[in-house]
């Protein structure tokens, strides 16, 4: 892919990225890394040292741990909002009736400036519901960013407003199941 030309890329999880990207930055300046897996706030310094978009913030204790890591290091990756549009037990993300109010928090209490909202909708619901929300979510929060959609429906997102799709899978393979 990096010989194609590509050169935005999403990771899952922090370690694995460090190991993939940290030679690769230094032959190619332009890349841009995107962290859209969950982040635990042990790997808040990390990631803020790695990646120029961190799509995943989705508690007042990580936005806290972020705007330190920020502040230490002199690096301020871009930020978005993970949004549990549908209200998923096992998904991270904020609950859509808290979006403004965190929102809110992270530019006030925690001096964070929030690009956009990010959502992985349901699997068994119509993804246009949940990019709908995200979008009017957006809109009242007023920040710019909608990530939002992947392999499977990054062109029904893409037409919904979509700044940024997510279509590794597409373009890598389904990730094998953990061992």
């Amino acid at each position: 892919m990096l010989a194609a030309g590509q050169r935005v890329f999403g990771e899952n999880r922090v370690q694995e990225a460090q190991a993939r990207w940290a030679e690769r930055r230094r032959l190619h300046s332009d890349l841009e890394l995107r962290l859209i897996g969950p982040l635990q706030t042990n790997k808040a310094e990390d990631a803020v040292a790695l990646f120029d978009v961190i799509e995943t913030l989705d508690r007042p204790k990580l936005a806290a741990r972020i705007a330190a890591a920020m502040e230490t290091l002199n690096r301020r990756p871009r930020l978005y909002i993970q949004v549990n549009t549908g209200e998923e037990a096992q998904k991270s993300g904020i609950r859509p009736e808290d979006t403004r109010a965190f929102v809110d928090r992270c530019r006030n209490e925690f001096g964070l400036q929030i690009e956009g909202l990010m959502c992985i909708p349901p699997v068994q619901e119509p993804a246009s519901l949940h990019f709908g929300l995200l979008a009017r979510l957006a809109a009242d929060a007023k920040v710019e960013g909608l990530s939002m959609g992947m392999s499977a429906d990054y062109e029904l997102a893409a037409e919904m407003g979509a700044t940024s799709v997510r279509v590794g899978s597409a373009l890598f393979g389904a990730r094998p199941a953990p061992v």
